[in-house]
């Protein structure tokens, strides 16, 4: 049987979601958490990597087993007994025919989530990054269409990576804005087909340079033509980012 879990994780005590040599992933918490309360080892498979410090609320990943009898659904209460604080399984369920919790996602949506302020708040800084000025909201709504469509990502991706292209489509680009302790907040939600190495970060770090006029249109576009990292704005701190969900598309669900 294919057992599919949808995971939140406070990501800042951990090297990311995947398996590291020197360093504690969620992946790994999660794994031999499965062997301590199931008695099986398993490889467990996520929708994809999470960076270092990069939260999520809606990590889908799935196992296999043939010898396991409990129920997906009662994973959650089983496995969160023996899970390490800041991981925890929210749901389980049984995986259909052909789903694989990797190469059957169709959308992610990640949420960036920023605060407006002079100081340092301590309720917001374990989730959010703060900034001590910001464009109008309206101004950056507008500037975040020229990220939405399909592009050769190249110049967002981190040094290192081997992915076989770097062509990605976001499909939307949305930014709320509200007030908590007295604060401004800014939540920038983005949705794509896949995402490149710090690639979201990087665009966050773009907008609010494009907003404040640290950078142009014309060398953002520049780029996309070019791959040219230097060209863009600096990649903002991993706290800020969130895993939201994950679309499966035909599969009928969206964990």
């Amino acid at each position: 049987m294919r057992y599919v879990l949808k995971v939140a994780y406070d990501g800042t005590d951990y090297a990311g979601w995947q398996r590291q040599k020197n360093a504690l992933s969620v992946q790994q918490a999660l794994e031999e958490t499965i062997e301590k309360a199931l008695g099986e080892t398993v490889r467990v498979v996520a929708s994809g990597r999470t960076d270092a410090g990069v939260h999520a609320v809606g990590q889908v990943c799935h196992f296999d087993s043939e010898r396991l009898t409990i129920p997906p659904e009662k994973l959650p209460d089983c496995l969160n007994k023996f899970l390490p604080v800041g991981i925890r399984v929210l749901q389980g369920i049984e995986g259909v025919d052909g789903f694989d919790s990797n190469r059957s996602a169709k959308r992610k949506t990640y949420v960036y989530s920023l605060y407006v302020s002079e100081r340092e708040m301590p309720l917001k800084e374990r989730y959010a990054v703060r900034v001590e000025k910001v464009a109008p909201i309206e101004k950056l709504k507008e500037l975040a269409k020229l990220f939405e469509g399909e592009h050769d990502f190249k110049a967002f991706c981190a040094s290192g990576s081997s992915v076989k292209t770097t062509v990605r489509t976001v499909y939307e680009i949305r930014i709320e804005e509200g007030v908590s302790y007295g604060g401004r907040d800014l939540k920038i939600y983005v949705t794509g087909n896949g995402f490149l190495y710090n690639m979201v970060r990087t665009m966050v770090g773009e907008l609010l340079d494009l907003g404040s006029g640290k950078r142009t249109t014309g060398s953002l576009i520049l780029a996309y033509e070019t791959g040219d990292r230097g060209l863009l704005g600096k990649t903002m701190p991993a706290k800020g980012l969130t895993l939201l969900n994950v679309d499966y598309g035909e599969f009928g669900f969206s964990l």
